[in-house]
């Protein structure tokens, strides 16, 4: 078919979708894979998730009436399908990059986004919440959550079905069931999850059955039409479903996931059923793209690729990643700690533990989609004298953030946080960038707050981290690349709360911390061109400072300047304003270059910190303007603020 005659260039809105006939719908399944293929294949993106939903996609919309009836996407690693069947075809190629459609749902991008997503667990709670909603308001219209079986093992997902089940709402969950998330999935929910019936299986015993029964004089019959009456029941016995009709849920399923005919009628089914109703539906990560089916966690998320091998197209020669320098180096010091533990929530190759857990399989721990029982469960490790790592993607670790404050740093375990994904991370956008870390984790008391600057002192962080034995220790770290720095074979220990001063001058101080010592570095180089010479800090801590460096510096120069990748409020430059005030004494003129205050959108980690203002150029520039401002105007600057506040 070639590309003018597409079904899906007529598809605009889901109402087309009702035109089409069976077959029509099948070759359209096939198209928006195509589509979802060669998009993702330039731009990155989550790939084995999206090809699996298809046709689970095109019969929700089928089906249901959106954006009247509410569909909501768990985490939103699967509405690719779901964009390109609700307007957003035509800027489908735009997907992920700066200025473009998002890779998750969002509300403000379109009507048929019920609720924005991008961390999981939390479909269920929306979709609950927008029922009783709508129930309140004399409203009938449907409300649908899609949650994969990775994010049921969320506490989150299970609070919300007990409350449901509880109110005896209207709401549908389907339970997309593809036996993985990012990593496999794991636990004793995942082991119940995957005992299914085949169909074979049950055809045959109902076969069988009912050749007995009806061998059986006088009475045969009667029991027979009894047991098919109780047929869902039956099935439901020996499957997930005696679990959820335990919380009060009528349970459809296990039906085959890509099965467009049997998807359709059973969500037919479920429309009219009153009260809570759970779809088991099996699905197939990858489905129709072989390299994807082959490899679903590569292909989960995914950089751009070849489309005829599925290989990367990223070029040969790179630096190691921060990740995998974190893994090696963890891996290396366990072999001479056997108290060392690593733990982490579904995401074992995400954060770089696939060898230590090959390695060390008895003391690695994948807990599943459960942030708040990783933490507490390192620190219940930490209290029988393990050295437990916990390794979670910055912006996940906000979910257990009661955790760290109650159940570590309240009775100062040395549990240590490893936070990938640290700073801007790019085309996922405002729900995975790692900006609010320093800011959530520097005022918790027992805390240790530091962010190399390379991956070299990356692996020198690990190593002091986990010989800290005082207290809990926290690390974060950016995504991709390193910066090509020689590594160093000896690793070294680091004065906690010690910086280091990397160029000397006298006109102004760069205080700078993790990705954004570089960048520093960088502009002090331009400035220097401009006649302007620049001392150049790293702090290497957030929390302690190095106070006396610091200070000793900026008392010589003509202005202190911050730079952080991280928000402004409450993070590294106002902890330099702090200290500042604690000695009673202010530079003349000071400026903090960081995240203001907004969420920072989708876009390559590069298009985002030139819009920011993170880039040398742009630092270089601020820092200009500033010397180019006299004491006297930033005083009168800084008391019309505070008249204004």
């Amino acid at each position: 078919m070639t590309e003018q005659s597409r079904i899906l260039d007529n598809i605009n809105s889901p109402a087309d979708l009702k035109r089409l006939s069976p077959v029509q719908l099948q070759a359209l399944a096939q198209e928006i894979r195509e589509e979802i293929i060669r998009v993702v294949s330039k731009n990155g993106g989550h790939l084995a998730p999206n090809l699996g939903v298809v046709e689970l996609t095109l019969a929700l919309h089928y089906v249901f009436e959106s954006p009247e009836d509410r569909i909501i996407w768990d985490v939103g690693h699967q509405s690719y399908p779901h964009k390109l069947i609700t307007g957003r075809r035509e800027v489908f190629h735009t997907l992920r990059t700066f200025g473009g459609i998002s890779g998750f749902p969002k509300r403000d991008e379109s009507p048929h986004d019920a609720f924005g997503t991008g961390h999981a667990s939390t479909s269920i709670s929306s979709a609950l919440g927008i029922t009783v909603a709508k129930s309140l308001k004399g409203c009938s219209r449907k409300v649908v959550a899609v949650i994969g079986d990775g994010s049921m093992t969320g506490g989150m997902a299970f609070e919300a079905l007990n409350h449901a089940g509880d109110l005896g709402k209207d709401l549908i969950v389907v339970l997309n069931d593809n036996e993985m998330s990012i990593s496999p999935n794991v636990g004793a929910l995942s082991s119940f999850l995957s005992r299914k019936l085949s169909s074979r299986t049950i055809v045959q015993f109902k076969k069988q059955m009912e050749q007995f029964l009806k061998a059986i004089p006088g009475v045969g019959s009667n029991i027979l039409q009894w047991l098919k009456k109780s047929e869902d029941s039956f099935i439901a016995f020996f499957t997930p479903g005696i679990l959820f009709q335990a919380l009060k849920f009528h349970y459809i399923g296990p039906i085959n996931g890509h099965r467009l005919e049997r998807l359709i009628e059973t969500f037919e089914k479920a429309k009219h059923i009153n009260g809570p109703v759970l779809i088991h539906v099996l699905t197939q990560k990858g489905r129709g793209y072989h390299p994807a089916e082959s490899n679903p966690t590569h292909f989960h998320g995914v950089g751009p690729f070849k489309i005829d091998t599925g290989e990367s197209c990223s070029s040969g020669g790179c630096p190691p990643t921060y990740t995998s320098v974190f893994g090696r180096t963890l891996v290396r010091l366990a072999e001479k700690d056997p108290r060392i533990v690593a733990i982490t929530a579904a995401m074992k190759e995400g954060t770089g533990l696939d060898k230590f857990a090959g390695l060390y399989p008895e003391r690695f721990f994948d807990v599943g989609i459960a942030e708040q029982h990783a933490v507490t469960f390192a620190a219940g490790l930490a209290t029988e004298g393990f050295r437990p790592v916990v390794a979670i993607y910055s912006t996940f670790l906000q979910r257990a953030y009661d955790q760290v404050v109650h159940d570590v740093a309240l009775q100062n375990l040395p549990v240590v946080f490893a936070m990938d994904r640290g700073g801007i991370v790019g085309e996922d956008g405002p729900t995975h960038h790692g900006v609010f870390d320093f800011s959530y984790l520097r005022h918790i008391p027992n805390m240790v707050v530091m962010a190399p600057r390379d991956e070299n002192q990356l692996q020198h962080m690990i190593y002091t981290a986990l010989k800290y034995e005082r207290g809990p220790i926290a690390f974060r770290y950016p995504r991709g690349y390193g910066l090509g720095v020689p590594m160093d074979e000896e690793l070294k220990e680091i004065p906690i709360g010690r910086g280091e001063v990397l160029r000397e001058g006298n006109d102004v101080v760069l205080v700078a911390i993790g990705a954004m010592v570089h960048p520093a570095v960088e502009a002090a180089e331009l400035l220097k061109k401009e006649g302007i010479e620049a001392t150049v800090i790293d702090a290497r801590f957030v929390k302690p400072l190095d106070e006396e460096l610091i200070a000793s510096r900026a008392e010589k120069a003509d202005a202190v300047v911050t730079l952080e990748e991280n928000v402004l409020q409450g993070g590294f430059g106002s902890a330099i304003l702090e200290m500042f005030s604690n000695l009673g004494w202010f530079p003349s003129r000071f400026l903090r270059i960081g995240i203001p205050d907004l969420f920072v959108p989708h876009g390559s980690q590069k298009d985002l910190r030139k819009a920011l203002k993170l880039d040398p150029e742009s630092i270089a520039e601020s820092v200009k303007k500033l010397l180019e401002s006299n004491a006297k105007e930033f005083r009168t600057k800084s008391a019309r603020l505070r008249a204004i506040r």
